[in-house]
C-alpha cells in the first residue's frame, strides 16, 4: 500500500503546573517511522482503511525525559481542515533514560475511506486522496 505523505514536528510547549520541561525538539530523535493504510476492517458492511503512522522517540539528552505526550493531526492532501486525530502518552512519568528508545508509536487517525470494493482497488480509485499527518509533541515532569 501506498505510504500517505508526512510531516512531522515536535513543538516543546508547556503546561499549566510543570515544574520542568526540557526542549523536546533538541532531546528527542524521531525514528524508524513508517506511514501507510491501516486496515481497519469491515466497519457498517465496507471496508475501511485510515492513515497511519508508527514511530519511535530516542532521547538524545544526558538527562531522562518524562511526560512526553503526542498528538497527531491527519489531513487529506490540499486540505486545511482536520481529518481526524490521535492522541498518545509516548513517554510516561517514568521517563526515557538517556539514549534510549521508546516502543513503536502508533497514531492513526479514526477517519478514512470506506467502500464496498477491494481494498487495492480503494487505493486506485480516482477519488483517492492522500494524506500528511501534523505531530504536535508536549513535555511536562512533574506537577506543581
Amino acid at each position: 500500500m501506498r505510504p500517505p505523505t508526512i510531516l512531522i514536528l515536535l513543538l516543546a510547549l508547556t503546561a499549566p503546573g510543570c515544574t520542568r520541561t526540557v526542549d523536546i525538539k533538541k532531546v528527542l530523535t524521531v525514528t524508524d517511522v513508517h506511514t501507510g493504510w491501516y486496515d481497519t476492517g469491515i466497519v457498517n458492511g465496507q471496508n475501511k482503511l485510515v492513515p497511519s503512522i508508527s514511530l519511535k522517540l530516542k532521547n538524545e539528552a544526558t538527562e531522562p525525559v518524562a511526560g512526553v505526550q503526542l498528538n497527531a493531526i491527519f489531513h487529506r492532501i490540499g486540505e486545511d481542515d482536520g481529518w481526524g486525530e490521535h492522541f498518545v502518552q509516548a513517554v510516561d512519568r517514568n521517563g526515557l533514560p538517556p539514549g534510549q528508545t521508546t516502543q513503536q508509536i502508533v497514531l492513526r487517525s479514526g477517519l478514512g475511506y470506506t467502500g464496498s470494493e477491494p481494498r487495492l482497488d480503494m487505493l486506485r480509485n480516482a477519488q483517492f486522496v492522500d494524506a500528511r499527518v501534523d505531530i504536535f509533541g508536549k513535555q511536562c515532569e512533574g506537577t506543581g
